[in-house]
């Protein structure tokens, strides 16, 4: 089985981080349920959302000061709810893929704790499963979130209240994207959580969860905030909430927790060598989730912005050959053509610092801010192009699957330049595989190149950001250059900048 490298992540929202591929064949990002693999279960919710009671808030804390945890337990454990699930379904691809052989790197994705309840291994045919993860009500007519992994794919979703009464629940909608659910139960005057604000936390932070580990109901564990808008491989959309509270199979869907006693996040992966709990546990704010849940309960499902471009992250050395101070902002290195991107007038080399007025430090910050819009919203960029600052309005389309540009990637011979690359025109097949776009192959990489990181089979396209398709060029923009230039490279279905020390 293949481990899917970050690009992977990023197509969600229109945005690829193209410039890392990682193995993760060690720790892994896992689900925190032993819940149910994927089949469409979105209905349309007709039914209105009743205003969600706010609880009295506990004071705040004075800096320094002890959460009073006993206090909010009592408060807003009661709004804590179980969430078991049972279906049929078929052993598909993906299931057959998490029960390869342990020669295998296991997918970081799959869903841990095979042995739980809802996971199988190869059986053909149709199989029972049964799963069950947390979720907490929002609405005193029963309107309760949870993650789309705990639910999705089930025929029969059973609710228990922390006073043991049961009630069977609709889904009204799921989001894959953002790993969010919205379910309904029938039933009124029930109790409620407080909805706190995710941007008012700060590293350092107490936290606490409460859910059902192992099926262990209303159970409480606390902790600090380890980091905010942490980017997971294959959930680049959401900024999740890092946190050490400890976090592990059946706690997926609950809530986090601030000092207050109000929610914050949805507990829904951590980072785990063993399928358990290992200090790292990541909840989806609660503001994003609040997000999707309007769009489910006004249409039954959520859509998501796409600008239409592969990013990556800049290093000091990318941010000198662009004349930046800083390595902030998100490095355009594709565009996908007929995109928003390319309709606004995006192009490779561009760095995103700014998106209507946010920050832009990190690729996966572009992510999140263009996956949470909705198609057809009209954003405004800043952009660093040609050592200035210019700004771009774009209207974002829909999250269609992404087109893939194909390449070629052979090995013929070598010989040494300044950059230490050999290279040779495209011949008609590769350039019709690149869609008719310049560049050179490199045939060989010495030197220089090498050292970056630059093999035999990439694909040059650009240097500073100028396209080439002849040696002429590539001497010509090099002896230009200084110490330091930036390649864009080709290397399969992935571009990425390079920065090149020359000397």
């Amino acid at each position: 089985m293949t481990i899917k490298p970050l690009n992977a992540a990023l197509l969600a929202a229109g945005l690829t981080g193209g410039a890392i591929a990682i193995a993760l064949n060690a720790p892994q990002f896992q689900q925190a349920n032993a819940g149910t693999k994927q089949t469409n279960t979105t209905q349309i919710a007709n039914d209105a959302v009743a205003v969600t009671p706010q609880i009295a808030p506990i004071p705040a804390l004075a800096a320094g000061a002890v959460p009073d945890f006993r206090a909010i337990v009592k408060q807003a454990g009661p709004a804590v709810v179980g969430v078991t699930v049972e279906g049929m379904r078929r052993a598909g691809h993906e299931e057959q893929d998490e029960s390869d052989s342990a020669a295998e790197p296991q997918s970081p994705f799959s869903q841990f704790f095979r042995g739980q309840p809802g996971q199988r291994g190869r059986d053909q045919g149709a199989q029972p499963f049964r799963g069950q993860g947390s979720g907490f009500i929002i609405s005193s007519d029963g309107l309760i979130l949870t993650n789309a992994h705990v639910v999705n794919g089930a025929k029969d979703v059973m609710i228990k209240l922390s006073d043991r009464r049961e009630f069977p629940a609709k889904v009204l909608g799921i989001d894959k994207t953002t790993d969010i659910a919205v379910l309904r139960i029938e039933a009124s005057d029930l109790p409620t959580v407080r909805l706190g604000d995710p941007r008012q936390l700060e590293v350092g932070d107490p936290v606490l969860a409460i859910g059902a580990p192992f099926g262990l109901e209303q159970t409480a564990t606390q902790g600090i905030v380890s980091a905010k808008g942490r980017s997971l491989p294959n959930d680049a959309v959401v900024p999740f909430i890092q946190t050490d509270a400890a976090v592990n199979p059946g706690n997926s869907g609950g809530p986090l927790f601030d000092g207050t006693g109000g929610v914050v996040g949805i507990n829904s992966q951590i980072y785990s060598q063993s399928g358990g709990y290992q200090g790292l546990s990541f909840a989806i704010p609660i503001n994003v989730a609040l997000k999707i849940k309007d769009q489910i309960v006004a249409t039954g499902r959520a859509q998501h912005g796409r600008l239409g471009v592969n990013v990556q992250d800049l290093n000091q050395s990318l941010a000198d050959s662009f004349g930046m101070a800083r390595p902030d902002g998100a490095l355009i290195a594709q565009v996908m053509p007929n995109s928003a991107a390319a309709k606004a007038g995006l192009k490779p080399g561009d760095v995103v610092t700014d998106v209507d007025g946010e920050p832009v430090v990190r690729s996966g910050a572009l992510s999140s801010l263009i996956g949470l819009s909705a198609p057809g919203d009209k954003i405004k960029l800043k952009i660093w192009r040609d050592r200035s600052t210019h700004s771009l309005d774009v209207e974002l389309g829909g999250a269609e699957a992404d087109a893939k540009l194909a390449s070629s990637a052979k090995e013929p011979s070598a010989q040494q330049g300044r950059l230490g690359l050999a290279l040779r025109p495209l011949n008609k097949d590769e350039n019709r595989a690149l869609g008719g776009a310049p560049g050179m192959l490199i045939e060989d990489a010495a030197g220089p190149a090498a050292r970056a990181g630059i093999n035999a089979g990439d694909v040059l396209l650009a240097i500073n950001g100028r396209p080439v398709q002849s040696a002429e060029q590539v001497r010509e923009v090099v002896a230009k250059a200084g110490n330091l230039v930036a390649l864009l490279i080709q290397r399969g279905d992935s571009k990425i900048f390079v920065p090149v020390k020359l000397g």
